[in-house]
């Protein structure tokens, strides 16, 4: 069998949240090449050369490239599937949008659809774009990937059509990253990097609306009129409808928050671990792979009580309405008042979570949905 993939989402430098994924995903299949290369061939479509950290070409694993800027699923990629005679026997795209026209059996993977409750949140173009094309390829696809219980559940709720056709596939983490070996030391140079000082607790994620980084700067406000001595470190790149989050640490006039921009992968680990806690409290989250990241290097995790989130951290997290301030910073609260004992207990329970996910395991349910899909 011969199986395409569209691979643009995991060729950036930059990766966050869906790039990381698809980059996983793809790094995971020539990884366990063993257990899958004497019945199948994978061609990973790109438009540009594949970067550094890209698997390298093998017998059954290759690239192809099909050079081009905007529009390319639909310029280059859509004709060349139709006309190629080295047609796949299924498609796989680890994203929502799938070659509008295509005769092969297609499998894509839908990580969230908050945008259909938060509309205002997103500019209006990747709006109207995420709309139409994510409902397009949930009606033309074979199959369907959800990344979560709760965004199947969101699926069928608003195509009822689609029940039948879809698998959960949760996420993994890097287990050779993020694990309890970490090093003080690490811990300390990474510090110096990012000139923290203090202990402090942690958000790492793409600045925009989605995030509620609003809601954690002003329930920072009232965590440190009780922990005085604690920051806040800011991790990610900017997205869009970000002004709104410089703005408001600067009205609120709000000492120790530290904005770092995008972090690489290869930094989160001791960012991880040296901090007190790490939060999350999105509006909404189709999964979360941070939250592994964090549990996985004995970090507690405070978190939102939507999406894919709760289903994530079962009962190793302490959770929070993302919709109440003061739920937020009670929430941060109740892990910095722990005394030692229910602090270890919290990151035990997060430990033991973490070991139920894997990128291997991902992998291997991905592959037998594209099998499943391909008949």
């Amino acid at each position: 069998m011969l199986i395409g993939i569209d691979g643009n989402e995991a060729n950036i430098k930059n990766r966050v949240g869906v790039n990381q994924y698809a980059f996983e995903i793809i790094r995971g299949l020539a990884k366990y090449h063993t257990t899958w290369s004497k019945k199948h061939r994978v061609i990973v479509y790109l438009k540009n050369s594949p970067s550094d950290e890209l698997p390298s070409p093998q017998k059954h694993f290759s690239y192809k490239i099909l050079p081009g800027g905007g529009g390319w699923i639909v310029t280059k990629l859509t004709p060349h599937l139709l006309l190629t005679s080295e047609r796949p026997d299924v498609f796989f795209s680890p994203h929502h949008y799938l070659p509008p026209i295509s005769a092969i059996p297609s499998v894509c993977t839908i990580h969230d659809l908050g945008y259909l409750t938060f509309s205002g949140q997103f500019r209006k173009h990747d709006f109207w774009q995420l709309k139409y094309w994510s409902a397009w390829s949930i009606f033309i696809s074979k199959r369907i990937i959800s990344v979560s219980n709760s965004t199947m559940a969101d699926i069928v709720r608003h195509y009822h059509f689609a029940s039948k056709k879809i698998k959960v596939v949760h996420h993994g983490y890097d287990e050779h990253l993020f694990n309890r070996s970490i090093s003080n030391e690490d811990v300390r140079r990474i510090k110096e990097k990012y000139h923290i000082v203090n202990d402090y607790l942690l958000f790492i994620g793409t600045l925009k609306p989605s995030k509620n980084v609003e809601g954690l700067i002003t329930a920072f406000g009232l965590i440190k009129k009780e922990f005085p001595e604690i920051s806040l470190v800011i991790a990610g790149k900017k997205g869009w409808l970000y002004e709104t989050i410089f703005e408001k640490a600067k009205v609120l006039g709000i000492n120790d928050i530290h904005f770092t921009d995008f972090i690489a992968e290869t930094d989160k680990p001791e960012l991880f671990k040296g901090a007190r806690a790490f939060v999350t409290p999105s509006f909404w989250e189709g999964f979360g792979m941070d939250v592994l990241s964090a549990m996985a290097v004995g970090t507690p995790v405070v978190a939102s009580s939507v999406g894919g989130l709760a289903e994530v951290c079962g009962e190793a997290a302490t959770i929070v309405d993302p919709n109440s301030v003061e739920s937020i910073a009670e929430g941060v609260k109740k892990v910095l008042s722990m005394d030692k004992s229910q602090y270890n207990t919290l990151i035990e329970r997060g430990l033991r979570q973490a070991a139920k996910f894997s990128w291997e395991k991902a992998t291997a349910q991905t592959l037998a949905v594209l099998e499943e899909a391909a008949g």
